[in-house]
């Protein structure tokens, strides 16, 4: 047989308040009769997302640094001038990584199998890349294909996501309350108490809704839209909750 295990309240000390516990730290008394239970949940909430985050950009090559960096500025200027003009605004546009990096040569290698000459640098690359935050889902897929045909050959992502989280963090939040009352009650019956009421509230720990990441397929400006799912996305929080039990 299963054992429950409940926190007891300690035992009346005052003789003005016989049978009853002096609160400690500002905590309600609790009867001398009653009992603690301690009980955790998890509560959950599903969404749509409105918001999907993903990276895209270039990467060039030319023979000095500077050159690289030339193509790259020109080719990034087209992909940032596709993007507000599928819609995206431009506070939804951040440069997030810039790189530039010498190309290497292969090594020079002897009869006798060993390396004659350490690689030379032969060109740089330079890479530009911006994180956006495209907020019309359904046309997501045009957007991927409008930054292919302005020159973007990198893209990376999505990540879906809620623009606000904060209605379905709630809902988790009332989902966590019940579930640990409903909990509450089935240890109560199985004890043959009663829950009386609510001690204490804590919240353990949340999660906004997790983003989900979809795979993505660049295609041609003259081929189909590319495909988006994009599903839901999860908001979790956990609270711990104390109730007072009594015959």
């Amino acid at each position: 047989m299963k054992s429950l295990k409940f926190a007891l309240a300690p035992l009346a000390l005052a003789l003005s308040l016989p049978g009853v516990a002096m609160a400690h730290d500002n905590q309600p008394a609790i009867a001398a009769s009653s009992a603690l239970l301690t009980v955790s949940a998890d509560g959950r909430s599903n969404r749509v997302p409105d918001l999907a985050v993903f990276s895209a950009g270039v990467t060039t090559q030319g023979q000095t640094a500077g050159e690289a960096l030339r193509a790259n500025a020109a080719a990034m200027t087209r992909v940032i001038a596709a993007l507000k003009k599928a819609g995206v605004a431009e506070k939804d546009i951040q440069t997030s990584s810039i790189q530039l990096n010498p190309v290497y040569g292969q090594p020079v290698v002897g009869p006798n199998g060993q390396v004659a000459q350490e690689p030379r640098i032969v060109g740089y690359q330079a890479t530009n890349m911006v994180s956006i935050k495209a907020r019309d889902i359904k046309n997501f897929g045009k957007v991927l294909d409008a930054l292919v045909a302005s020159g973007a050959n990198q893209i990376s992502g999505p990540s879906f996501q809620m623009a606000d989280p904060t209605a379905a963090m709630d809902e988790a939040r009332v989902d966590a309350i019940k579930a640990a009352r409903g909990r509450a009650d089935l240890y109560a019956k199985a004890a043959g108490l009663r829950v009386v009421r609510v001690v204490s509230i804590s919240e353990g720990g949340y999660s906004p809704p997790q983003p989900k990441y979809a795979m993505m397929e660049a295609r041609t400006a003259d081929a189909a839209s590319t495909p988006i799912q994009a599903g839901e996305v999860e908001a979790q929080v956990s609270v711990t909750v104390q109730f007072e039990l009594a015959p």
